[in-house]
């Protein structure tokens, strides 16, 4: 029936989130977990806007933005 497919499927996927893990483990996915913990809680410095009349910097490099009668 259709259901015999579903014993290999699962026993596939097992095996692949096994493997997955094992491949984590090997380059070092879990070394540090205290650092990370500690690391999200260091503040950063606040991001300070242009001012007025300058391009923001993330706008910079879109051609669209340069110019806003371009895109007309």
């Amino acid at each position: 029936m259709m259901i015999g497919f579903l014993i290999p499927l699962s026993i596939a996927m097992g095996l692949a989130g096994l493997a997955a893990f094992v491949w984590a483990l090997r380059h070092g996915q879990f070394n540090d977990p205290q650092g990370d913990a500690c690391r999200i809680l260091i503040p950063q410095p606040p991001q300070q806007s242009p001012l007025k009349g300058e391009p923001d910097v993330r706008l910079v490099d879109d051609a669209d933005h340069t110019d806003p009668r371009r895109r007309l």
